[in-house]
């Protein structure tokens, strides 16, 4: 599986990168554009927290597009946020709604054969470095590293607050810990939201049990933080590069070492 690439530290804490791939599996053929198909990538989000590895931290990230299969979806393809606009296990749209396939959207032959090369690949590994992590540790904190535009219309109005916090309503970690990356954020000087548009997907919800000393906490980063985003969005000029000096490394970097403290603290 040299699309996962897992990086192991002992340190009770992993980060995992489910949404920063631009491989499209050799599916590149069956959609509109390979340019679309990687317009929602999380952008530089491993290269971003490079540091946690130096903490040792535990890193999971996968090189396989959410445009293939979003590895932070419910496999069973249930929705996340009933009600509201968003991309399904195996997206068929951009963020902005626009058509991902030329020629229709995968079948259910074709989902679970996604699902079983790549899905679940994935989450066996997270679990397999919980399992391992908290063996040796009272407690093991799973943080779910994300980012994306701060202009998406058609999922959220306005302008993304850019550190968006989600514990799915204070359920997945102790209140502890939302408190404290909280009031780091809060701190910085930018904006910051708990539980607001994002609070949390598959991954956070699948695997945070605080009461069994596992706490899982999903940072959802608007991506203006760390990189240029333009007016409006082309082959041209997106992706653009990673900031030299990321406006919000500082804080990312307190954010995580204030997860170590926590869950190196007792009880």
């Amino acid at each position: 599986m040299d699309w996962l690439c897992i990086h192991r530290g002992d340190a009770p804490l992993i980060v995992a990168f489910p949404h920063g791939g631009t491989d499209l599996a050799g599916l590149d053929d069956q959609f509109v554009s390979p340019w679309r198909a990687q317009l929602d990538t999380d952008w530089w989000i491993d290269d971003l927290y490079a540091f946690a590895r130096d903490l040792g931290a535990t890193t999971i990230a996968t090189a396989i597009s959410r445009s293939v299969i979003d590895m932070n979806r419910d496999p069973s393809g249930a929705s996340l946020y009933p009600g509201q606009a968003t991309t399904e296990l195996c997206p068929t749209t951009t963020f902005d709604g626009d058509p991902l396939y030329r020629f229709g959207a995968p079948d259910e032959t074709e989902v679970v054969r996604r699902l079983g090369l790549y899905h679940r690949p994935y989450h066996d590994a997270i679990a397999a470095e919980i399992e391992r992590l908290k063996a040796q540790h009272r407690k093991v904190i799973l943080y779910d590293a994300h980012s994306i535009r701060s202009h998406v219309p058609r999922l959220f109005d306005g302008e993304l607050p850019q550190f968006n916090i989600g514990t799915n309503g204070g359920a997945t970690c102790a209140p502890e810990l939302e408190t404290v990356v909280a009031s780091i954020c809060a701190a910085s000087g930018h904006s910051h939201v708990v539980n607001g548009r994002f609070k949390g997907g598959w991954t956070t919800r699948h695997y945070g049990h605080p009461d069994a000393g596992i706490h899982a906490i999903q940072m959802e980063l608007a991506q203006r933080g760390y990189m240029i985003e333009p007016a409006s969005f082309d082959p041209g000029n997106w992706p653009s590069q990673l900031d030299s000096d990321p406006a919000i490394l500082p804080t990312l970097q307190q954010v995580i070492a204030a997860t170590l403290d926590f869950a190196k603290g007792y009880p």
